[in-house]
């Protein structure tokens, strides 16, 4: 029993020499109780949150000073939480419908549900610098709409086509309340070649790469998990460039991911014109599968049932690059990919004509093969060390991989049976490090006389020193800092 012991730790200790250090954030979605875990590099849950609904997606957690609270240590952290409601308007695979804003105590600050007869929000959701929250959803079509846009059919018996829509949520923490300040919606941005009567933009396909041809794929089937759906695009994951002030999204149904201009007013994002790139809501970019714009056929397909795009962060290796999860890399294979987009300096991307967005080929792949597999969900994030961390979800496994596709660290959810993680991210320790306190040895926020105890037991070098203790940054823990200490209680 001992040896055994003595083993794992040992398999323990040689993944966490080049695993990055930092706390994973996952919420599983099981049959029991839901919760939201932040565990560290050992396992150990370092923080939970316990939920009334089940997952959508994963959650975030996001510095409490943009809803106003003060400091970003651990206490001040918010966890953003997308939900399933228990009526959903419209459902598919990955519904929704709701986001809660959570304290690090768990107390439940904010929540608001974006489910009526004309949206239903499904999948993912963003958190914004400025605290709005970007929320993907389902948007209503009936005959009578996407007829007169040119689409020729469907394919359900509801007779309907769910298009993809973006709201841009401003919680109000006050109040309880939000409002709707920007949105988007690919009604707006439709290419269709059957004829000039229709609403849709009239021309060559190829010759619009900036719109979604109306009539690209199925729209929704007559079975599926709720029954009959209409779901169209299916966006199950969005990501927000602050620097760019642009969006990026993932369409499983299309194997295609999207980039639009966020700079846009609510007005402009439904036009051709207007915005930093001056496309209004248009696609500046899209990737994966070039023949759903006729610039390609089923060779040049990248993409298969993709998940979890998100832009490199800056600083990380690789930064300013797209990297996601491709879930059907081979035959059940899953793949982690990055990409180099062909930014111009403009904030647009080029495209010759006649051709495909670039890249040809992916400039980082982890594809271990046979057996590294989801038909569902999916998740891929870079690392600050340059390693990625990897989320199989329907076999609740998170690995994390150096550059090289080595597994440094791997954790496998226990009981998972039923059970599925949608992605998980991780944290760097110092993301949430606290403001301490000069002198606060014990983290208390309290200066007293346990600090001074603990301060002598280091000045006779009886406990490992603690620089919040060097009291005059001397460098070093001695009776001077003692001293200065018991003036400060005094005083």
């Amino acid at each position: 029993m001992k040896k055994s012991n003595y083993c794992i730790f040992l398999l323990s200790l040689i993944f966490s020499q080049n695993a990055f250090d930092g706390y994973t954030l996952f919420t599983p979605q099981t049959n029991q109780t839901p919760q939201t875990r932040l565990i560290n590099n050992d396992f150990d849950i370092v923080q939970s949150w316990s939920h009334e609904r089940g997952p959508a997606s994963m959650p975030y957690l996001v510095s409490g000073e943009i809803y106003g609270f003060d400091g970003n240590g651990y206490e001040n952290s918010i966890l953003v939480y997308p939900y399933r409601v228990q009526n959903p308007t419209m459902e598919a695979g990955g519904v929704g419908g709701g986001v809660a804003l959570y304290n690090w105590s768990g107390e439940l600050l904010w929540s608001y549900e974006l489910s009526d007869n004309q949206y239903q929000h499904h999948h993912d959701v963003e958190p914004l610098p400025n605290g709005n929250i970007l929320m993907v959803a389902w948007e209503r079509f009936y005959e009578s709409t996407w007829s007169e846009m040119g689409r020729e059919d469907v394919n359900n018996p509801l007779n309907q086509m769910w298009g993809t829509a973006i709201l841009e949520i401003e919680p109000n923490l006050e109040t309880g309340g939000a409002e709707i300040v920007w949105e988007w919606h690919i009604f707006d941005h439709l290419v269709q070649d059957r004829g000039p009567q229709y609403n849709a933009t009239y021309g060559a396909i190829a010759d619009h790469p900036e719109l979604m041809d109306i009539n690209c794929g199925n729209v929704g089937s007559s079975g599926g998990p709720g029954g009959s759906n209409a779901d169209w695009i299916h966006i199950n994951a969005i990501d927000y460039n602050e620097e760019l002030d642009q969006i990026v999204m993932s369409s499983r149904f299309q194997s295609e991911i999207y980039i639009i201009d966020h700079s846009t007013t609510t007005e402009e994002a439904a036009s051709h014109s207007g915005g930093n790139s001056g496309m209004g809501g248009d696609f500046l970019y899209r990737w994966g599968n070039p023949q759903n714009y006729d610039r390609g056929n089923n060779n040049d397909q990248q993409l298969d049932d993709q998940h979890s795009v998100n832009w490199i962060e800056k600083d990380f290796p690789g930064e300013g690059n797209l990297i996601l999860f491709n879930n059907r890399q081979g035959v059940n294979a899953s793949s982690g990919l990055e990409l180099v987009t062909p930014l111009l300096s403009n904030g647009t991307y080029q495209i010759s004509d006649g051709q495909p967005y670039l890249p040809l080929q992916e400039e980082w792949m982890y594809y271990p093969g046979a057996g590294f597999y989801t038909g569902v969900q999916g998740g891929c994030f870079r690392l600050p060390n340059g390693n990625t961390i990897l989320t199989d979800a329907d076999d609740t496994e998170i690995r994390e991989v150096t550059y090289s596709g080595e597994i440094v660290w791997e954790y496998d959810y226990p009981g998972n049976n039923n059970s599925l993680i949608a992605r998980a991210s991780k944290y760097s320790i110092d993301y949430f490090e606290q403001q301490n306190i000069l002198g606060d040895l014990n983290s208390d926020e309290i200066i007293n006389v346990l600090d001074v105890i603990l301060l002598v037991n280091m000045a006779l070098n009886e406990t490992e020193d603690d620089l919040n203790g060097d009291m005059n940054s001397d460098g070093i823990i001695n009776i001077l800092d003692v001293v200065i200490l018991v003036n400060l209680i005094l005083n």
